[in-house]
C-alpha cells in the first residue's frame, strides 16, 4: 500500500472557554449599531408620532403618496378628510401622513415686481 491510513485526532492548539476580546468586540459592535442605526430611527419615529398627534383642522399636509392637501375634518378612528383641490375631498388614514407642509412665502422683491405689473395693467 502506498497510502497509509490517517486516524482522526482531536484538534489541538485551540483554547476553549471564555474569550474576553470576543465579548468586548460584540459589545462594541452593538454600541455602534445602537448609536448609528437604532437610536436615530427611534427618534424619527417619536417625532412622527408627535406630529400626527398635533394635527388639526386647516393644517397643510403631505401624504406618503406625495399628495398635498389641507385637513378639512378629522373623523374618528384615525381617518382624515383632506381637501386636495377646491371641492375635492378624499379620506386618508392619519398614519399615512408623511409630513406637514408649509409653503414658503414669496420674497419681497418678487412681490414688488407683481405689484408693479398690476399697476401697469391698471394704467392701461
Amino acid at each position: 500500500m502506498l497510502i497509509s491510513p490517517a486516524y482522526a485526532q482531536a484538534a489541538g492548539g485551540g483554547a476553549g472557554g471564555f474569550d474576553p476580546v470576543f465579548i468586548f468586540m460584540m459589545v462594541a459592535m452593538f454600541a455602534v449599531f445602537w448609536f448609528f442605526v437604532i437610536r436615530p430611527q427611534q427618534k424619527r419615529a417619536k417625532e412622527h408620532r408627535e406630529m400626527l398627534g398635533a394635527l388639526k383642522r386647516g393644517d397643510q399636509i403631505v401624504t406618503n403618496g406625495g399628495i398635498i392637501g389641507r385637513i378639512a375634518r378629522i373623523e374618528g378612528d384615525g381617518v382624515l378628510l383632506v381637501e386636495i383641490a377646491p371641492n375635492v375631498k378624499v379620506k386618508c388614514r392619519q398614519s399615512m401622513i408623511a409630513d406637514t407642509y408649509q409653503r414658503t412665502e414669496a420674497r419681497d422683491d418678487e412681490r414688488d415686481d407683481d405689484k408693479d405689473e398690476k399697476e401697469d395693467k391698471k394704467d392701461s
